[in-house]
């Protein structure tokens, strides 16, 4: 499947990407799990007052994590973000809005 991402940081700052996926419940394992390992190693933050941490809120934290910078210029890490993304939600379109706090496919 061809996945495109997008990751919005600002007005005038966002990644448009594709991949390929081939989606497996053992590859979307995996991503979901990939998203669990950075979101621990960068120290993210929930973003909700009860402190519950959903899927979209660990590929927003690992985002911002990585920033705009780092993946604009590190293409190798902009499409392993992009094939994990779209491997955890198993979607072909996804956009992820820092400023808005939404991940919408």
């Amino acid at each position: 499947m061809r996945a495109d991402v997008s990751i919005l940081y600002d007005a005038r700052r966002a990644i448009h990407l594709v991949t390929q996926v081939e989606l497996t419940p053992e590859g979307t394992a995996r991503a979901r799990e990939w998203f669990d390992r950075n979101w621990e190693f960068f120290g993210c933050e929930p973003l909700r007052p009860s402190g519950k941490v959903l899927l979209l809120d660990k590929i927003l934290g690992v985002a911002d994590a990585l920033g705009y910078d780092l993946l604009a210029l590190d293409t190798r890490r902009a499409q392993e973000f992009a094939h994990h993304a779209a491997l955890a939600l198993a979607r072909s379109r996804i956009t992820v809005d820092l400023p808005a706090l939404t991940v919408g496919y």
